[in-house]
């Protein structure tokens, strides 16, 4: 059986990348899945790849109508929600004195505020003893230049986990956060590629993660084989943060 066997489980983002990798887990442990995207396209092939324990919840995590249609989907499953997993963020390179206010309050709106309402508009459907795994970054522990924005929204992040697991704690409801670091998303975009090497270079294990050890990160988390886990930061970073 299956680590999720009979569970349910929200992954935003969950169409490419760290979402995808981990909607696959999710699956292959006996999940029920709904994903969100903000793109049809690839929201319908990601659907197609995992088959009938999946559905697909087209909308954006920064629009409130579109939270509440997520919302809708799954309570209209009947079955409440053991799993969330609030993945969806954006974020942008940009020197510190070029950053202009709008791009500082999309950034932050697309990182801490949706992953803030996520959490908030899906709390109704939490079971006691649900797992909610936020999803932050290396960079909001560790200062890397351009990423002024990013880094401090993924700080806030990880901040807003403590506050969840002491107020949810009484629910039984766990609350973590998972950290990567330079983690292999973009393989089809060689300035991406070439970053991320440069990086993975200084660190201790001296390589760029794989989206699968993320993905094993997060079930942990999200499974039973983190029951007395709450309020943590597990960072998937090579060893970028500990040394």
């Amino acid at each position: 059986m299956g680590k999720l066997a009979g569970k349910v489980a929200v992954i935003t983002g969950g169409s490419a990348g760290l979402g995808l990798a981990t909607a696959r887990r999710f699956v292959s442990e006996g999940a029920r899945v709904f994903l969100t995207a903000r793109r049809a396209a690839p929201l319908d092939a990601a659907v197609g790849e995992l088959g009938s324990a999946a559905t697909g919840v087209l909308g954006d995590v920064t629009d409130a109508d579109d939270l509440n249609r997520l919302h809708a989907a799954v309570d209209a499953h009947g079955q409440g929600l053991d799993v969330l997993f609030a993945n969806a963020g954006t974020g942008r390179f940009a020197p510190f004195g070029t950053t202009t206010p709008q791009a500082f309050d999309e950034d932050v709106a697309g990182t801490l505020r949706a992953t803030y309402f996520t959490v908030q508009v899906l709390l109704p459907l939490l079971k006691p003893g649900a797992s909610v795994v936020l999803m932050s970054s290396a960079a909001g522990s560790a200062g890397a230049p351009g990423l002024s924005v990013y880094g401090a929204a993924k700080a806030g992040v990880r901040s807003l986990a403590r506050t969840l697991a002491v107020e949810l704690g009484e629910r039984e409801i766990r609350v973590n956060v998972v950290s990567p670091g330079y983690i292999n998303t973009h393989p089809e975009n060689a300035d991406a590629v070439a970053y991320q090497e440069a990086g993975a270079a200084g660190i201790p294990l001296r390589r760029v993660g794989q989206p699968d050890e993320v993905a094993t990160a997060v079930l942990f988390l999200a499974s039973g084989d983190s029951s007395y886990v709450t309020g943590s930061e597990l960072f998937i970073d090579g060893g970028r943060n500990q040394v």
